[in-house]
């Protein structure tokens, strides 16, 4: 396949999934439905400033648009280099992990993995299985396998079902095997200790799924935020995601303060 036709096909395979006319992406990036036709048959050889406005267009993560950029003949428009590299953004996430201490905060690659913590309530894992705590360890396997926090999640089946639904639409927005096998492993977990269906929690009246667990000191509570970097340009930092447990009532306050104070 020569690199027009190459370009043409994921042009088309993104466009597809975006839902989009080829009408309506032509004119959300100034140009016309005949020559995106033509850029997706491979009729026409795209310039470096099409591909990228198709690729706004089309919300194209900087990976797929360094992809798209080397199917048709070009460099990669973003460089990729590991968080150990990215001096300024790391210590930033480092100041913003540590500053919300006590509660836990991670950054998390594009597989959730964690690549940064700020290590909050480490008897919050006590009894968790060695290989799950290892560094880099996955965020989404460590919450739900059966020899990690599972066990002790009072609302599990919920959860699952919350996580379910972000994995499968991270998968509708980029595809990745890594993901897809996460979501598989996932959703063949048992449920554990009879905190199966989560009923009783009034969650129709909740704006948000809060994570539920129960521990020595009491039950905790957490409410999720997810926080990424606005414009990055190196494909690492757009990767990155920030996740941050915030108490979602007093008691959990109440008893993450005991076990600071422990």
């Amino acid at each position: 396949m020569n690199t027009a036709h190459e370009f043409g096909a994921l042009l088309r395979r993104w466009r597809e999934r975006r839902r989009m006319t080829q009408l309506e992406l032509a004119l959300a990036a100034h140009s016309s439905a005949r020559h995106v036709s033509c850029l997706e048959t491979g009729r026409a050889r795209p310039s470096r400033e099409i591909i990228a406005k198709l690729a706004t267009c089309l919300h194209v993560p900087l990976r797929e648009q360094n992809t798209l950029m080397l199917a048709a003949g070009f460099a990669p428009g973003f460089g990729e280099r590991s968080i150990e590299a990215l001096d300024a953004a790391r210590v930033a996430i480092d100041r913003v992990l540590r500053a919300h201490l006590p509660y836990p905060g991670f950054a998390v690659d594009r597989h959730w993995n964690v690549v940064l913590s700020n290590n909050a309530l480490p008897r919050l894992y006590e009894g968790c299985a060695a290989e799950l705590m290892q560094p880099g360890a996955n965020a989404v396997r460590l919450t739900l396998h059966p020899l990690g926090l599972g066990p002790r999640i009072l609302n599990y089946e919920e959860w699952r079902a919350h996580t379910v639904h972000l994995l499968r639409e991270q998968i509708e927005t980029r595809p990745d095997p890594v993901i897809e096998d996460l979501l598989a492993e996932v959703m063949v977990y048992p449920s554990v200790n009879g905190h199966g269906n989560g009923r009783g929690l009034d969650s129709s009246a909740r704006l948000a799924t809060p994570l539920r667990i129960a521990s020595p000191y009491g039950s905790l509570s957490f409410l999720n935020t997810t926080t990424v970097f606005g414009t990055p340009n190196d494909v690492t930092l757009a990767e990155l995601a920030l996740e941050m447990l915030f108490p979602a009532d007093a008691e959990t306050v109440d008893v993450v303060k005991r076990m600071t104070e422990e």
